[in-house]
């Protein structure tokens, strides 16, 4: 049975998650779409740049904030799906300056759900076919739950939400608001939650991509407090076949959880990274250290740093047959490869794009 051709409006879709999702439906499915990006810092459409011969796919640079650039973009493009992942993201700069995440994450939501309830009534008139196929699917993170005992316990999709950061507590009321928008208006929304993702074109404020460049550069590896803090990695293209499965065959209304199986304190992260750089990337740079291990370096801990994530990803493989296919290993070897592989991407990251180095040795 073939699949019938959607148009998939994704926000976010030069950011490092919405980037992958965009490629995979652009490689593995009929479908087309349309990438909407403010292009912040962290956006780069360097990492789309193999579709940009693709019929299948178009970029418009807006911002969520902006209604009429919303309006004209569901005008004209007439998306069946939309997936939502613009947002601010990283942990440190929310505590530096909050009001930017209060800004996208929940106006921008409330901006966007907003333009997408008028779109899909407008639609029951017009098509009511395709408005009963219309979804709007928030993508957010399990930072919300805040944080677990060192010993027992995942978070599940009904795990009471205590958000620590501003971050967090920003992409909380964006969920909120897309439940309310659901259960109220009745617009046809999924919610998904996921774990640390890793993988290629991961901007170099997070702690994989920072700790691979920093240690080719044979810099400090630096890690917060004892660095045992707990977190749940998910290989970024397996998180991606979630998201477009979640859009396509999860129910209305539900939440599903997305993780990867793989609790690993930052210091175990950082020092299987260690070895890989060793391996792959020799260590005559680091002479007369001898191993990358020798760059680690512990500092001070972040304000409200939780200290344990773990997802039970359960509901989403028995009720859609999902599965990570990447374990931890296998994942973080492709992505220490890929940085070694594509050094004109980051270099020119680095050079053009980043604004202040920053920790992120937690997301």
């Amino acid at each position: 049975m073939s699949i019938q051709p959607k148009t998939f409006l994704v926000t976010g879709g030069a950011g490092f998650i919405g980037s992958a999702v965009v490629r995979e439906l652009i490689a593995r499915t009929p479908h087309r779409v349309v990438n909407l990006d403010k292009l912040t810092y962290a956006g780069n459409l360097a990492s789309l740049a193999s579709l940009a011969d693709s019929p299948r796919y178009t970029f418009v640079q807006a911002d969520i904030c902006d209604a009429v650039a919303l309006q004209a973009a569901f005008e004209q493009h007439q998306p069946d799906v939309v997936m939502h992942l613009a947002a601010e993201s990283h942990v440190d700069r929310s505590i530096d300056g909050p009001a930017e995440f209060i800004q996208t994450n929940v106006v921008g939501t409330a901006v966007l759900l907003e333009v997408a309830r008028a779109y899909w009534k407008a639609l029951q008139a017009a098509n009511p076919g395709k408005a009963s196929g219309f979804r709007f699917h928030h993508i957010s993170t399990d930072e919300v739950y805040g944080d677990l005992d060192e010993q027992a316990g995942l978070f599940t999709e009904t795990t009471p939400y205590a958000p620590n950061s501003p971050y967090a507590a920003s992409k909380a009321g964006s969920d909120h608001l897309v439940r309310a928008w659901q259960r109220t208006f009745g617009l046809p929304t999924l919610v998904t939650n996921c774990s640390n993702n890793y993988g290629p074109y991961h901007f170099p404020e997070k702690l994989i991509p920072l700790m691979i460049l920093n240690g080719l550069a044979g810099k400090p590896l630096p890690v917060y407090g004892d660095g045992q803090q707990v977190r749940d990695w998910l290989y970024v293209e397996d998180h991606a076949r979630a998201l477009i499965q979640v859009a396509t065959e999860g129910k209305v209304g539900e939440t599903y959880n997305i993780g990867g199986h793989t609790e690993k304190t930052n210091l175990e992260v950082l020092q299987t990274l260690c070895d890989l750089l060793d391996e792959l990337a020799g260590t005559a740079h680091l002479s007369p250290r001898g191993s990358h291990r020798e760059l680690v370096t512990f500092v001070a801990d972040r304000p409200g740093h939780d200290r344990r994530y773990a997802i039970d990803a359960g509901k989403i493989e028995r009720e859609l047959g999902w599965r990570p296919r990447e374990t931890f290993d296998t994942g973080l070897r492709k992505t220490v490869q890929w940085y070694l592989a594509n050094r004109s991407w980051w270099q020119r990251v680095r050079e053009d794009r980043y604004q202040g180095e920053r920790l992120g040795v937690a997301i």
